[in-house]
């Protein structure tokens, strides 16, 4: 139990990125991107956005694209406040601009009732509370050029309302994993925030499952690929403290497991992608219970010598520093540990809900982040 914990533990988080970064210079397969303008619709799902919603349509009305080329939907899901209002508002006198309101049934099930409404060459996908640069629509679609690739997600920033860049070293230590899974082969996992998809490629699959897990998979299981665009940013207001992301953390999380424990992503698919989808994200979603089985093996093990001793008083030191960071001591790295330490027990916590009441077809928007 020791070694098998700290084996997988020391292979998800460094042997695995190390293994994609050298095979995506060794054996990199470069998407075919082309400059490409084919009609789009942009689906922005909202549920009482009101606070953002306005802003949201301005910033998607000003991005470099051809008017005549784009269209924008608000799937509005079951909205109380003034959301459709607002909506409706600006629809009036832009005519790219289109409201179709839908019974409260999850952001999932709001997208399909959007894409059987719409008839553009490609899907576009984005939140309320986000926020594209000019460009980015443009960086998308470009990579749909390859007749391979079926999905492609872009980069999400997170800034403060200033401009000040809030990305934490975990965060841009996941956006490089990503980026040599694209480099090489198809992501394992997308962002909400801001991607693309084929409309042939696009799957009607059952709302309780998202796209950011479930649409890289599915691409593979089709035959195409899943990508990743840096170039194509988004930016969005952070969580203040790590504990305001520990809900979404575990919420995201459950879902992801619904893909993984009912089997989804084990069907047919080329060996390496199998791989990456084990080593990335079976493993990843694993590290509370991983953990778990490391402590409670290296205190059976104190007694065998000193090398687990050590070990012991490593972990112990470890908690120690995520303490540190939960109360804001200026120690290096404990800010660092303290986030790793919230993320871990998310996972524990998701896993939990999981077995409890299963995949969660609706939920409730981040705080803090509007």
């Amino acid at each position: 139990m020791f070694w098998g914990s700290l084996g997988a533990l020391a292979w998800t988080h460094a042997g695995y990125p190390a293994a994609m970064g050298a095979l995506a210079r060794l054996r990199p397969r470069p998407v075919r991107k082309g400059e490409i303008t084919p009609s789009v619709t942009l689906v922005v799902s909202a549920h009482d956005e009101e606070a953002v919603i306005g802003r949201r349509l301005e910033n998607l009305l000003e991005l470099d694209y051809p008017a005549d080329r784009l269209g924008i939907v608000v799937a509005s899901d079951g909205s109380t406040d003034l959301t459709d209002a607002i909506v409706g508002e600006i629809a009036a006198r832009e005519p790219r601009v289109r409201l179709l309101q839908f019974p409260r049934e999850g952001k999932v099930a709001a997208q399909h009732r959007a894409v059987r409404e719409t008839a553009s060459d490609v899907l576009a996908f984005t939140d309320a509370n986000t926020e594209w640069r000019q460009n980015a629509l443009r960086q998308l679609v470009n990579n749909l050029a390859d007749p391979e690739v079926g999905y492609v997600c872009g980069q999400l920033r997170l800034e403060s309302p200033d401009g000040a860049n809030l990305e934490g070293v975990y965060w841009r230590y996941e956006m490089w994993v990503r980026a040599q899974e694209s480099a090489c082969s198809s992501i394992t996992a997308g962002n909400g925030a801001i991607y693309a998809v084929q409309r042939e490629a696009y799957v009607e699959d059952d709302p309780k499952f998202g796209h950011d897990f479930g649409f890289p998979y599915l691409m593979e299981q089709a035959g195409r690929r899943a990508v990743y665009e840096p170039e194509a940013i988004a930016v969005e207001k952070p969580a203040a403290e790590p504990e305001d992301e520990y809900g979404r953390k575990v919420r995201t999380i459950a879902r992801a497991l619904g893909h993984i424990l009912t089997g989804r992503i084990f069907r047919r698919t080329r060996p390496l992608y199998m791989a990456e989808l084990l080593s990335h994200r079976v493993l990843r979603y694993s590290t509370g219970l991983l953990h778990i089985g490391l402590l409670v093996s290296n205190v059976a093990l104190v007694g065998r010598g000193p090398f687990y001793r050590l070990f012991l008083v490593l972990q112990i030191g470890g908690f120690g520093l995520a303490a540190a960071g939960r109360v804001r001591l200026p120690i290096p790295g404990a800010r660092l540990a303290y986030y790793y330490y919230v993320v871990t027990k998310a996972t524990v916590a998701a896993l939990v809900r999981y077995l409890r009441s299963g995949t969660p077809q609706m939920w409730d928007k981040a705080k803090g982040t509007r």
